[in-house]
């Protein structure tokens, strides 16, 4: 068991919105923090666009790959962050969960991108905050 807390960011298809949440935390914690991400219809890779901007602002994604949505990764997580995947997140009692309303990445380019990277910044800014003093 680690000491450090694990966060889950999950969205429906592991490659825009969670993807840049799981890179920003990464990037702003370091290894305070164990990251994880999935999605409950994973798509094949992340969206291009989202490489484009994480890798503007210094974060490389473009080795990330989507994944299913595991009940047992939900389970071992301390923190859910949910982003539009509904009723194929699963619930678990005792959990912190956020769900984060935030426009998706998908088809669309890297103009429109930029402003849902740089919200996702601002939330991914103040979890860290609200995490134990570890981070």
């Amino acid at each position: 068991m680690s000491d450090k807390p694990s966060v889950l960011f999950v969205c429906v298809h592991n490659a825009g919105r969670s993807q840049m949440a799981a890179g920003w935390l990464r990037h702003l914690a370091g290894d305070a923090v164990e990251v994880r991400s999935a999605g409950s219809a994973p798509a094949e890779s992340v969206n291009p666009a989202v490489v484009q901007a994480m890798r503007e602002v210094g974060i490389d994604i473009a080795d990330q790959t989507p994944r299913i949505l595991e009940y047992a990764t939900a389970e071992s997580s301390d923190i859910i962050v949910t982003m539009g995947c509904g009723d194929a997140c699963p619930v678990f009692p005792g959990k912190r969960y956020e769900d984060w309303k935030l426009d998706d990445p998908a088809g669309k380019g890297v103009d429109a991108v930029r402003p849902i990277r740089d919200e996702i910044r601002d939330r991914v800014q103040q979890l860290i905050a609200d995490l134990p003093s570890t981070v």
